[in-house]
């Protein structure tokens, strides 16, 4: 009978070598061998000896040889292709038949009937119980990514092993219980501290991710030299705003008061008939200074919008909510709402700061282009005055003494 394993080991290593597909790097020769030299220690340990001892081994030999085939139903698939060669080395029909049971003993969810299955079930998982259990479940893994069978992260699969281990898996025999499940145990909390490891991983990687995103968020945002420059102009624009506005007050302020001497003092003179000479240059001169005063309040006068927007005109874009007259009419959470969208849209923040500036270049250009005009009809109007004043003064008669 000797010969019979040695001849089974020779055809099994040649199947397994030659008809096994490479991506099958758990389920292979060296995963059988693995069996087979635990089922020999477990037969030691446990003093069998005769045919079942050699039904074991032969058992352990042929148990995954139906991977070569296919990996459903692989267990028959063994049973299947032991059958035929035991049959071929005339093997008694009892013999396979036990020797049979004990392939399908190794199936996942087999609870083990009889002592002989107890010894082949925990030979196949005995590398839960070998300081070496990392490195092989790691092939185990690799090889169902490759047949596309089930994917794991880190986490996943180190949960999935220790699921297994606390809920699936137990040693039946008592060699296995006396010399594995210490080595298993320790293998069990290695699993929970690499969990406790992963999930501190997945905490910073997941810390580094949201630190990254803030990141991101934040350059999508303008850069500090952009930010100096929106900065600057503004300010710029508002100091040309500013002096606009006291030009504009100082000129409307000097004609109020041209106004005010001239109809406190020169208008009242003009009822005796002597003065008539005094009516067109006091006209002229008045004319002017009124015009000034119109000018002057045009140049500072301020503009009044609606202050109000939808969603639409956020949506689309065509609201700049960095102006107060497009929503000062609008209620605080509307404002927020639409404020915290458009810090959301780099796109929108530019285009809205680039609005301000353009439209504030437009209001600086209208006061600029009025106060031009007002400082020339002011300096045309006084000019005129006193030449008015001068021919009226030289028709009259009345020298004009240097």
């Amino acid at each position: 009978m000797e010969n019979l394993i040695i001849e089974v080991e020779k055809h099994v290593s040649s199947e397994l070598r030659t008809k096994l597909p490479h991506t099958f790097i758990y389920h292979n020769l060296g995963h059988t061998q693995r069996v087979v030299k635990s089922v020999i220690e477990l037969i030691e340990g446990e003093k069998i000896s005769g045919d079942d001892a050699e039904n074991l081994i032969l058992a352990a030999w042929f148990h995954d040889i139906g991977y070569t085939v296919g990996c459903e139903n692989h267990e028959e698939k063994s049973v299947a292709k032991a059958k035929i060669f035991l049959a071929q080395n005339d093997v008694s029909k009892n013999r396979v038949e036990e020797i049979s049971s004990l392939i399908l003993s190794t199936q996942m969810s087999h609870e083990p009937q009889n002592h002989l299955e107890k010894i082949i079930t925990d030979a196949d998982s005995s590398h839960f119980g070998q300081k070496g259990y990392m490195e092989i479940c790691a092939l185990l893994r690799e090889e169902w990514e490759q047949l596309d069978y089930k994917n794991f992260t880190d986490t996943e699969w180190t949960k999935e092993n220790i699921t297994f281990f606390t809920k699936y898996h137990r040693f039946h025999t008592d060699y296995a219980l006396d010399n594995w499940q210490q080595t298993k145990d320790k293998n069990l909390a290695s699993l929970f501290k690499m969990l406790k490891k992963q999930k501190q991983e997945e905490k910073k990687a997941k810390k580094k991710e949201e630190e990254f995103a803030f990141k991101k968020d934040k350059a999508k945002l303008p850069e500090r030299g952009i930010e100096t420059m929106f900065r600057v102009t503004l300010k710029n624009h508002i100091t040309l705003s500013n002096i606009a506005d006291t030009k504009a007050n100082i000129l409307l302020s000097v004609n109020a008061i041209i106004v005010s001497l001239v109809l406190s003092n020169l208008v009242s003179k003009l009822d005796n008939p002597t003065n008539d000479y005094l009516i067109w240059p006091t006209v002229i001169f008045v004319v002017f200074t009124v015009i000034s005063i119109i000018l002057s309040i045009l140049a500072t006068r301020p503009n009044v919008t609606s202050g109000k927007f939808s969603k639409e005109d956020v949506a689309n874009k065509k609201v700049n909510l960095l102006f107060f007259g497009n929503f000062h009419q609008m209620s605080l959470p509307d404002f927020e709402w639409a404020m915290g969208e458009m810090m959301k849209d780099r796109d929108y923040l530019y285009s809205s700061m680039k609005k301000d500036l353009y439209f504030l270049g437009k209001v600086l250009d209208k006061k600029y282009k009025i106060l031009r005009l007002t400082y020339a009809v002011f300096m045309v109007g006084i000019i005129v005055s006193v030449i008015s004043f001068a021919v009226a003064f030289q028709s009259s008669g009345i020298a004009i003494r240097p």
